[in-house]
């Protein structure tokens, strides 16, 4: 480990953060977070209890009515303020980030970028929320409709964008007044804990924003969703967990965000750019290494270009530069840890048995981390696990089609809906598959959808709620209505 590295680790905050002071856990527990690209522990943080969690949700509760009274210009410039902290330290932010996670740190810088502008987009919208006001149909009195924050929210956040995913709910929950109990991922807490100390350096308040890290996360998360204190819930990870969080949640009737799993489909017809497509697919594909609910999952291509696409990917993906994520020129870091290898492996190997062909890849990596060879495989079978779950690896794997309505029926073959990719020149099909793919979110002619100022969410079992955009900072707003009568 490099002397820059361990400095950084140095200044990370290492304990739980409630009511604006950092505390050990009780009965000082802690527990290792380790680096995926070597297996070497990085640090040790304070491992929560249910009790810490019960104690961050107090103080949670206490700041809300203060909180939300305050002003939303106030919020407003609080989230600036963050915003431009996040600016000064993008290199350190990247550097944690490849540190726990292990993603290139080209990579990491665009996450930071990313997740800054959630900073950004909110503390714009901060001052944007708004009402109506008018005479009822009857004209017997005046309406006032007006928006009220939410109240204590509780966030569980996944480790595969450590970052993004803190800023994606902190920033709209304090821009609307809600104050916060997170628990972020104990494979990256890391990021969630610096980042904290920037808000911190911004101007936060006391208790607007806990941090709670653990081993145990259904341990923590259980009591703080059944206290009756809590009014939201959001969580993003795996549709399984997801089941039993809005599960637990409805004993409450508390307000929900899910943003749950994925399969996104990659649909190439026959008249696409190929160029254009390639590159698409291996923006889709292989950000991240593969790990993220957004990576296209199935591609669906047309019969009459599948082989001059399959041959063009896998050269380009057998030229990529595996290694750890500080190394100049890596593309493709380490999965996150041994169990995502073998995961990987077995999807990979299922499909090869049912018929499909490895073009290259295709295996793990030996030695020192959690390495796997970024992959291509052709002609995959129906049936195939690999087009039912989701791979969260460096897998491209693709399966072929002859006409449009047999790629729509391919493509919506999935009780997820979360994003879709579309490679066609054709602007009527294009019109025609953003109204026939049932997903929550589409790109056409891209590889890479996500923005800040854009609603993030999908359909059927990939989710509820929307993250992002102008619909973003709504899920964190209860609507009241008051009548005066007319005079």
């Amino acid at each position: 480990m490099s002397e820059e590295e361990q400095t950084l680790l140095a200044a990370v905050p290492r304990q739980l953060f409630i009511g604006g002071e950092w505390v050990d856990a009780t009965g000082g527990r802690t527990f290792a977070v380790a680096d995926p690209s070597t297996g070497a522990t990085l640090v040790d943080v304070a491992d929560a209890s249910p009790e810490d969690g019960i104690r961050a949700l107090d103080a949670a509760v206490a700041a809300q009515d203060a909180w939300g009274a305050t002003p939303p210009r106030t919020r407003s410039d609080l989230l600036r303020r963050a915003f431009d902290l996040v600016q000064e330290r993008t290199d350190d932010l990247a550097l944690l980030m490849t540190l726990e996670m292990g993603k290139p740190l080209a990579e990491a810088r665009g996450e930071v970028a990313y997740g800054g502008e959630f900073l950004r987009w909110f503390s714009e919208e901060a001052v944007r929320i708004a009402g109506r006001y008018g005479l009822n149909p009857e004209g017997t009195g005046r309406m006032v409709v007006s928006q009220r924050p939410v109240g204590p929210s509780f966030f569980v956040t996944p480790w595969n964008f450590p970052f993004a995913m803190a800023t994606r709910k902190i920033a709209p929950a304090l821009a609307a007044g809600c104050t916060v109990v997170i628990k972020p991922p104990a494979l990256t807490p890391l990021t969630t804990l610096f980042f904290t100390e920037l808000l911190v350096e911004a101007g936060l308040p006391a208790g607007v924003v806990n941090v709670v890290p653990t081993s145990s996360s259904s341990r923590l998360s259980a009591p703080i969703i059944a206290d009756p204190r809590l009014r939201k819930l959001s969580f993003t990870g795996s549709t399984e967990v997801g089941r039993r969080l809005i599960a637990q949640a409805a004993e409450g009737v508390l307000r929900v965000s899910m943003e749950l799993g994925g399969n996104a489909p990659f649909v190439v017809f026959d008249d696409a750019d190929l160029d254009k497509a390639v590159e698409g697919a291996l923006a889709a594909k292989f950000r991240n290494v593969g790990q993220a609910c957004t990576a296209a999952n199935r591609f669906i291509v047309h019969a009459g270009v599948a082989d001059e696409f399959a041959r063009r990917v896998a050269e380009r993906v057998a030229a990529m530069k595996v290694g750890r994520g500080t190394e100049d020129g890596v593309q493709i870091g380490p999965l996150i840890d041994a169990d995502a290898v073998a995961k990987v492996d077995e999807l990979v190997r299922d499909a090869a048995d049912r018929g499909a062909t490895v073009l290259t890849g295709g295996a793990a990596i030996d030695g020192a981390g959690t390495f796997y060879r970024p992959t291509v495989i052709t002609g995959v079978a129906p049936g195939s696990a690999i087009l039912r779950e989701e791979i969260f690896g460096p897998v491209l794997a693709i399966t072929t089609f002859a006409n449009e309505d047999e790629a729509v029926r391919l493509a919506n073959d999935t009780e997820y809906g979360l994003v879709s990719y579309v490679f066609t020149q054709d602007l009527a099909r294009g019109h025609r598959m953003i109204d026939r793919l049932e997903t929550g979110m589409m790109g056409l002619n891209v590889g890479v959808v996500s923005n800040a100022a854009a609603p993030f969410g999908g359909l059927k079992q990939s989710g509820v709620g929307r993250e992002g955009g102008l619909e973003g900072i709504h899920e964190y707003l209860s609507t009241k209505y008051t009548l005066i009568p007319a005079q």
